[in-house]
């Protein structure tokens, strides 16, 4: 079995707030090496539990913040920015299953540092699905026949997976107090959960199904500011909608609407901070 593997940073054990995930800030090393030996956790317990292939996607920020030296040796890394398919880049059909780890909620919701790609998202729709990362994420793996199979991150995030992916396996690592407060287990626990957690997926793996994407979608996206709309609706085929923050893209198919989300939030933060 091939399996899928995509790392974020904010539903990582432990790390609670910016200073953890940001790669200027002084909790960012050790957050990393929190971040890599959590990742190390579920691919162990992938290839201890028959799988062949572990590809993992490094997916926070500047896609570069895993340390590939405490990787199992047959693991194979994605790892840098710029990336077409972002948080999915490499994902396709000779997978038969994906892993979502240190993953987080969407804005909009209770969770751990919740957010949408970039924090100057307030909603993202595909149709009148509201998605965050992990569930356009899940429909990009649904548009290659691959099923979500683990989601790993703070019990925000379970909740959202679990009410998107029938019958997916959820570990949390961490409960939500508040967007910059948790309880948390510590490293060693989290290791466990995550290894029994990654066994329990790969046996359930046949009682889980694709998210299928729509055909045709459209994607809108809900910005914080106007100035991130207008940023945003540069992109061609965008409809900016009069007296709103949000834009508009009719999608050919999901790995469209995909790249579109990704160029659009990456123009917005040309005013993310201003």
């Amino acid at each position: 079995m091939n399996i899928y593997m995509s790392v974020d940073m904010e539903g990582i054990t432990g790390l609670v707030d910016h200073t953890h995930v940001d790669y200027r800030k002084h909790n960012y090393e050790r957050g990393r090496a929190i971040m890599t030996a959590e990742a190390n956790a579920v691919v162990e317990s992938a290839f201890e539990n028959g799988c062949r292939e572990v590809l993992v996607n490094d997916s926070h920020s500047q896609m570069n913040n895993l340390l590939i030296e405490m990787l199992h040796p047959e693991t194979r890394l994605i790892s840098g920015g710029v990336k077409p398919y972002s948080m999915v880049q490499g994902l396709d059909d000779t997978f038969q299953g994906a892993f979502f780890v240190g993953y987080h909620a969407r804005a909009s919701m209770k969770g751990v540092m919740s957010h949408s790609m970039i924090f100057g998202v307030r909603n993202m729709y595909i149709n009148d699905i509201a998605v965050g990362e992990m569930g356009f994420n899940a429909y990009v793996a649904g548009y290659y026949g691959v099923p979500v199979l683990l989601v790993a991150g703070d019990d925000q995030a379970a909740l959202e997976a679990e009410s998107l992916i029938p019958n997916v396996t959820t570990a949390i690592v961490k409960e939500t107090i508040s967007r910059s407060v948790a309880k948390s287990l510590t490293p060693a626990k989290s290791h466990t959960l995550l290894k029994l957690k990654t066994e329990q997926a790969l046996l359930n793996r046949n009682n889980v199904n694709p998210l299928i994407p729509p055909e045709n979608p459209e994607l809108r996206i809900e910005f914080a500011n106007y100035g991130q709309a207008e940023w945003a609706s540069i992109m061609p085929g965008t409809v900016l909608e009069p007296g709103t923050t949000t834009v508009r893209f009719q999608a050919r198919d999901i790995l469209e609407a995909y790249r579109a989300m990704v160029v659009m939030t990456e123009l917005a933060m040309k005013t993310t901070f201003c």
